[in-house]
């Protein structure tokens, strides 16, 4: 008997190795994803812009990577005390116009370069509402908790969407031929919009998504959203807010995007480096004992060992760690 609808995915011929640079760009779902691939030491980026909800926003961020322009201080705006970017996420908005400019540029540069030599580039869709302040006609990335009566909000169209993305996709292609481009559908929901809109939205971004993948070349879709939205058809995979998937959702997903994209060489490498993560949050219960000093030992020459194999993994913090439990 079966008691529901397993998604099976069919394992990708793109696959994702420590070799491989992958960019995250769109809503939390991306950093969902992206920070489990930064964790286990993936040569990864997530969210160089911050998170960014709707697909005019994303593509303003792709067109200013590929320009790698910095921007300016007439591009910042100032409200209740802050500077800010329309562009950017709220966590870049800061007191200082300087501090505010320099951390923006800083991490767009980073990016760009990035961009370039990046072999996957993962967009996640989340909302085809947008924001449009009403002073400039701007579309915003955030309204960094200006009165809603400032912006315009509203739907954007499957053909909007494609006739802006679909130009600066084929040029970012033609800048990095190499690079391959997964779309996601976020499950999280927007339900300020009420219940018909946000499905009316998710319909408009699924529809969106595949006539960029019937329309360019290396463009693939991952089903994050139909596994929540099928798979995972229960409230007890969801957090308190009945909108945002819980950690064991995220979990199940990650698994499922593991075995479309990594091979088993990649599989064992990771369980590898999960090993000594895993012996990093370990919690002894006798610091000073002989048997935790030599655990400890053991580690850093587990990770040398890792190093020679894999001279391109980082695991300076590690070292540190256990350095410093090791000298304590």
């Amino acid at each position: 008997m079966k008691f529901r609808t397993e998604i099976n995915i069919s394992p990708s011929l793109q696959k994702i190795t420590y070799n491989n640079k992958s960019l995250f760009i769109g809503s939390c779902f991306t950093e969902n994803i992206g920070n489990q691939m930064q964790k286990l030491k993936f040569p990864s980026m997530v969210n160089p812009f911050g998170i960014l909800y709707n697909p005019l926003s994303i593509n303003t961020c792709l067109q200013r990577l590929i320009a790698a322009k910095p921007y300016n201080s007439d591009e910042l705006h100032h409200f209740n005390e802050q500077w800010h970017s329309w562009a950017h996420h709220g966590h870049f908005s800061h007191k200082n116009q300087n501090t505010c400019l320099q951390n923006i540029n800083q991490e767009l540069k980073t990016a760009s370069i990035f961009l370039k030599q990046a072999d996957f580039l993962l967009l996640t869709l989340g909302t085809a509402f947008v924001y449009q302040w009403k002073e400039s006609g701007e579309i915003v990335a955030n309204c960094h908790k200006i009165p809603q009566k400032q912006f315009d909000h509203y739907r954007i169209s499957v053909k909007d969407i494609v006739e802006v993305l679909s130009p600066t996709l084929k040029q970012i292609q033609q800048l990095n031929p190499k690079l391959q481009i997964i779309f996601t559908l976020s499950p999280i929901r927007h339900w300020k919009n009420g219940a018909i809109d946000n499905q009316l939205s998710k319909a408009t971004l699924l529809v969106a998504i595949h006539e960029l993948k019937a329309k360019l070349k290396k463009v693939n879709y991952f089903p994050a959203y139909e596994i929540m939205m099928d798979d995972l058809r229960d409230y007890r995979f969801y957090e308190s807010d009945m909108l945002h998937p819980t950690s064991t959702a995220i979990d199940y997903i990650w698994g499922k995007f593991q075995e479309a994209y990594f091979d088993q060489q990649t599989g064992k490498l990771k369980e590898r480096i999960e090993k000594i993560l895993n012996a990093k949050n370990h919690r002894p219960r006798n610091p000073n004992s002989e048997a935790h000093q030599r655990f400890l030992q053991q580690q850093l020459k587990y990770i040398e060992g890792l190093e020679n194999e894999y001279p391109l993994l980082d695991f300076e913090e590690e070292k540190g760690f256990f350095l410093n439990k090791e000298k304590n």
